[in-house]
This record gives structure tokens, C-alpha cells and sequence, in this order.
């Protein structure tokens, strides 16, 4: 039983969202000057690098609460199929663009198309695997996105150094068309649904889940907006949290390779150099929510990798002139954001009702992940102000461990929050 469902439905959906992935993160190597003539071909500064990255989180908090609660109440697979065809429309569009605003609009619109992936898929792991089993679950989906760089950086180099910009964005624009037959043919969205499984697992799994379930239900039922409410204290922090978590994220993200210009290196060097810390970041991601699943504990898993991730972020700027030991501080600076997903998002499933965590989810990402366009402006903003990226980072820094505190304001068990 454990086979089939971690054998079946995580690999797809990991391919299916590290698509996606590879479709924000290769704008981060397309607008180094050093390695591609994008900026250059569409007339950007800094500034307008940062808001050509960031824009993308605009479009991308629009369907957020609307795509959670499609997945519960509707179909996540069918849901999912539908942004598959739109986001790759939107990513080759990105390639086709021939201005400045060309280019943003078709981000923005990529950012809409993939809005509702994140909380449908989180939705759909929540119907396939009991608490026991949740933050590896999410782990193991979210190890796209350290994969997605770690797999594509070195060949997104190549491209651009081989074909150009435009090529690159088209030909990996193409790869959502390509994953769809499997994700169609491969996924269900529930248990019960599966013909794969035995009549056996099947009960087996959908009494586990229900009782769960049952267990985080009122006796009196209360409508939905009410409910919602009465979490709002729950909500500023996770959005607050989230947001800082996406700043930090994104924003190393778009400007890692500043810190690498000190030193002559290829486009494919580059390449492996940007996936270097997004490869320490899968390792400490699984060792992380396999922690946080045995012991059953959330908030201290989510706080300890932020701490780990601030106070490196910090020592790499202040020790920037020596570049080796401020890049293997990088190395344990970008992990915290992606290690701390998988125990953040098993609490709300753990602490709220199924009518409720799905939109849940989707809130807190789309407000959460206006950090994902700020993060990337406030960083080229400040670093045209002040000739370096050490300000913005170490600023960034600073939010991951504010975030590492308001984790502990975050319910730690079911009774904890019975809406």
C-alpha cells in the first residue's frame, strides 16, 4: 500500500510542479547580463529586472483561495489538467516576447495560470496520505523545487549560451503539453477512485482519513465565512510568516549569481554553481519533515531551518570577501525557505476542518507569496541604491528569523484549534 500511493502520486506530481518550477526559475539565469543579452534585448535595469521576476507573484495570488477550494470540492486532477494547457501557453509567450511589457504581461499571465496548482496539490496529498505520513508527503512533492534548479540550471546555461534566451523560454515553455498524458492517466483524487488499489487498501485508507477528518469537525456545523474569521489571528501569522519566506526565496533567487561575478565562469559554471545550493537544499528538505514526522512536531522544524537560513544569509554578506566561505554560507542560506514547506503546510490540514484548510492554504500562499514580488524588487531596487547585494540580504535575513519566532505562535495539535 505504502508503494503504490508514494510510488504512484508524489513522482507525478514532483514532475508536474518541478515543470512548473523550471518555468519561474530559468528567468533567474535569462536576465544575468553576463550570461544572456535578455536585459539588454528588452532595454531593463536593475529595477526592472527584479519587477520582470517578481511580477509573476501579482498574477499568481489570484486563484489561490479559489483554486483550494476547487480541489476539495471539485476535482484537483481535473483542476490541475486545465493549468497545465494554460501555463504552458503562457511560458512559450514568454519566449515570443519582443518588449519589456511584452515579457510582463506574459509572466503576470503565467503567474494566473499556475495560481491554483500549489493549493490543489497539497489538497490532493491531504486525501491520499493520513497525518502520519503529511510532511513527507509535501516534502517529497516540494523537493521540485530545489530539483528544478539543481536539473535545469546546468542545461538552461547550455541553452542560452548555445541558442539565446528566446529559444530557451520556448522549448522549456513546451514541457507542461508534454506531462499532461501522465498526469491525466496517472492521478485520482481519492482512494477511492483507485482501481489500483485492493478493496482492502482502499477501505483501509479512506477510514483513517475520514476519522481524521471527523475528529477536527464541530458538532455544530458553522458556516464557512465564519469560520474562516474566527482563524484570523492563525492567518496574519501564516500570511506574515509566508511572506517573508517567499521574499527571502525569490529574492536570492533572481540575484544569486551577483555574488558570483567576482569569478571568470562559463555559462554551464554558472549553471552548476546556481544549482549548488538548491542541491544541499533537497537533503536538509527530506531530513527535515522525516524529522518532523517522527516526532510529530510542526512549529520547531519550520522555525529551525529559518533560523539556520537567516543567520547564514547574514554571515554570507559579511563575509563576502571571502568568496568560497560566502558561498558555502549560501549553500545553507536557501534551503530554509523550501525545507520549512512541508511541516508549515501539514499543520493547517492537521488543525483545521476539510472544508476549511483548502482555502486556508490557498490564502495564506497568494498574500504569502506577494513576497515573491517583492522580494525581487525591494532587492534591485536596493542594491541600484546601494552598488551591492549585502543590504537587501541581509534584510532579507532579518525576515527569516522574525519568521522563525512567529512559528511558535502556530497551533501545535488539533486541540489547539477547533474552529
Amino acid at each position: 500500500m505504502l508503494q503504490q500511493r508514494w510510488l504512484r502520486i508524489v513522482p507525478v506530481a514532483l514532475v508536474m510542479y518541478t515543470i512548473s518550477y523550471v518555468d519561474r526559475t530559468n528567468v533567474s539565469l535569462a536576465l544575468d547580463p553576463k550570461i544572456s543579452t535578455m536585459m539588454r534585448d528588452l532595454v531593463m535595469d536593475d529595477r526592472m529586472k527584479g519587477q520582470a521576476a517578481g511580477i509573476f507573484f501579482l498574477g499568481y495570488v489570484l486563484l489561490q483561495m479559489i483554486g483550494g477550494h476547487l480541489a476539495g470540492n471539485w476535482s484537483a486532477k481535473k483542476l490541475i489538467s486545465l493549468c497545465l494547457i494554460f501555463w504552458g501557453v503562457c511560458a512559450v509567450a514568454c519566449g515570443l516576447a519582443k518588449t519589456f511589457h511584452q515579457f510582463e504581461v506574459a509572466r503576470f499571465l503565467l503567474g494566473v495560470s499556475e495560481s491554483c496548482v500549489y493549493p490543489a496539490t497539497i489538497v490532493l496529498l491531504s486525501h491520499w496520505f493520513p497525518r502520519a505520513e503529511r510532511a513527507r508527503a509535501n516534502a517529497a512533492w516540494n523537493l521540485c523545487q530545489p530539483l528544478a534548479v539543481v536539473a535545469s540550471a546546468p542545461f538552461t546555461g547550455w541553452l542560452l549560451g548555445a541558442y539565446g534566451w528566446h529559444t530557451m523560454l520556448i522549448l522549456e515553455g513546451t514541457l507542461p503539453f508534454l506531462w499532461l498524458p501522465v498526469w491525466w492517466l496517472f492521478i485520482t483524487d481519492h482512494p477511492r477512485d483507485a482501481k489500483w488499489l485492493s478493496p482492502g487498501e482502499r477501505n483501509h485508507l479512506e477510514t483513517t482519513l475520514q476519522a481524521e477528518a471527523a475528529q477536527l469537525e464541530t458538532e455544530k456545523k458553522v458556516p464557512f465565512w465564519p469560520r474562516l474569521l474566527r482563524l484570523a489571528p492563525i492567518l496574519l501569522v501564516m500570511v506574515t510568516m509566508n511572506f517573508f519566506h517567499n521574499a527571502a526565496a525569490y529574492g536570492c533567487m533572481t540575484f544569486l549569481t551577483e555574488g558570483l561575478k567576482s569569478k571568470n565562469f562559463t555559462a554551464v559554471e554558472y549553471g552548476f554553481l546556481f544549482a549548488g545550493p538548491y542541491a544541499v537544499t533537497a537533503v536538509i528538505m527530506v531530513v527535515n519533515s522525516w524529522h518532523s514526522d517522527k516526532t510529530r512536531e510542526r512549529r520547531g522544524h519550520v522555525a529551525a531551518v529559518y533560523i539556520l537560513s537567516g543567520t547564514s544569509l547574514v554571515l554570507s554578506v559579511l563575509l563576502r570577501d571571502h568568496f568560497w566561505v560566502s558561498y558555502a554560507l549560501m549553500c545553507l542560506a536557501i534551503p530554509g525557505p523550501f525545507a520549512a514547506l512541508a511541516p508549515f503546510f501539514a499543520i493547517p490540514t492537521e488543525t483545521m476542518p476539510r472544508g476549511v484548510y483548502g482555502p486556508v492554504i490557498g490564502l495564506v500562499n497568494a498574500l504569502g507569496n506577494m513576497g515573491g514580488f517583492f522580494g525581487p524588487v525591494i532587492v534591485g531596487w536596493l542594491k541600484g541604491e546601494y552598488h551591492s547585494v549585502a543590504v537587501p540580504f541581509t534584510a532579507l535575513g532579518v525576515g527569516m528569523l522574525i519568521s522563525a519566532a512567529l512559528a511558535f505562535l502556530l497551533p501545535k495539535n488539533p486541540r489547539a484549534n477547533s474552529a
